[in-house]
């Protein structure tokens, strides 16, 4: 969770990020579906050393910025920052603090559906803006006649100019129903519109017969519906009745672990999944949950550079139980797992 706007931007860079805003920040993040209530509640040892009198100078910095600074600062906000510095000190890509704005958003997005306008979009990277670059059918965007090319200038009358693609969609999504006003620059031209929010499934899953009577299946993410996403579309394409089957996980950052384990049930009619390895030494083996598709025909598994965390999950599963075949490129190679 690197702090901040820098850890955003790094990621986004990192799996070529289109999000909805109606945003999905799926990011390569593969959760483990803890909330951090509950993470915090569970017992821990006694820090190593002198925990109060480490933290002397954390207070001398807190009580002096309270008694001197000339503006007032809320105390939320340098909680805020003290994580984010805290976290930043483990140097770990994989490791970001979400503010309390932030994570409701994060959380929204791997359910499968959430509430915004409808479109994907990507950070310009010679720019910084934020530009649109797919307008989803059906969706509030395109009834207000929002274009793939358009940059966001202003929010509510607040300009977006060096906001990351998070912090928009904090500012872009709310409530169905409600209203957003937002400037949008085409071309050399700017023009301003209101658009009614609504409640917005997110596109996941693609399905197709190729040429030769094979099956095809692509994944965008494993949310909270991919599952029953996929069991649908296995039972509607009859893969039974095809040749082979193809599943398409290149560009597919990753998502919930426990999609994951059920997903790889799927093919995986018994025995081990996936053992976790946490850092006090303790391990932890899913096992098939006897979900099981039954699939006969033979399996294909397409991966890229940018399948990572949960895509290589099921892919490695099904490959070292000899369920399918790999095709494709070298994976991210991401490997942990995230609460």
């Amino acid at each position: 969770m690197k702090s901040g706007r820098a850890f955003w931007q790094r990621t986004h860079q990192i799996h070529t990020v289109l999000l909805v805003i109606a945003v999905f920040v799926a990011g390569f993040i593969i959760g483990s579906q803890i909330m951090v209530g509950e993470a915090a509640e569970q017992p821990r040892e006694a820090a190593i050393g002198e925990t109060d009198e480490a933290f002397e100078p954390f207070w001398e910095a807190f009580n002096a910025i309270q008694d001197l600074y000339i503006d007032k600062v809320e105390v939320p906000t340098l909680v805020d920052g003290a994580i984010s510095g805290m976290i930043d000190a483990l140097g770990d890509q994989y490791s970001g603090y979400m503010n309390p704005e932030i994570y409701p958003l994060f959380d929204a997005d791997l359910s499968g559906d959430i509430e915004g306008i409808g479109v994907v979009i990507r950070t310009l990277e010679e720019t910084g803006q934020i530009q649109v670059v797919n307008v989803l059918k059906g969706t509030p965007a395109m009834e207000a006649g929002v274009q793939p090319g358009d940059i966001f200038l202003e929010v509510d009358g607040e300009s977006v100019i060096g906001l990351n693609q998070t912090e928009l969609a904090a500012r872009v999504r709310g409530p169905s129903g409600t209203t957003v006003n937002i400037t949008f620059l085409r071309g050399e031209e700017t023009y301003n519109v209101d658009i009614v929010r609504a409640r917005i499934e997110i596109p996941n899953i693609e399905t197709d017969i190729l040429e030769g009577d094979i099956a095809y299946i692509s994944m965008a993410e494993f949310n909270a519906l991919a599952y029953g996403q996929l069991r649908d579309a296995l039972e509607e394409l009859d893969v039974n009745n095809r040749r082979a089957l193809i599943f398409d996980l290149r560009g597919n950052p990753g998502g919930f672990l426990r999609t994951a384990i059920d997903i790889a049930s799927g093919f995986i009619e018994e025995g081990i999944i996936l053992t976790e390895e946490f850092g006090n030494g303790e391990t932890q083996v899913f096992e098939a949950t006897g979900n099981y598709f039954g699939i006969e025909v033979p399996i294909v598994v397409l991966v890229d550079e940018r399948s990572a965390s949960a895509s290589e999950l099921v892919a490695g599963a099904m490959q070292d139980r000899g369920v399918a075949t790999l095709i494709g490129e070298r994976t991210f190679g991401k490997g942990t797992v995230q609460t």
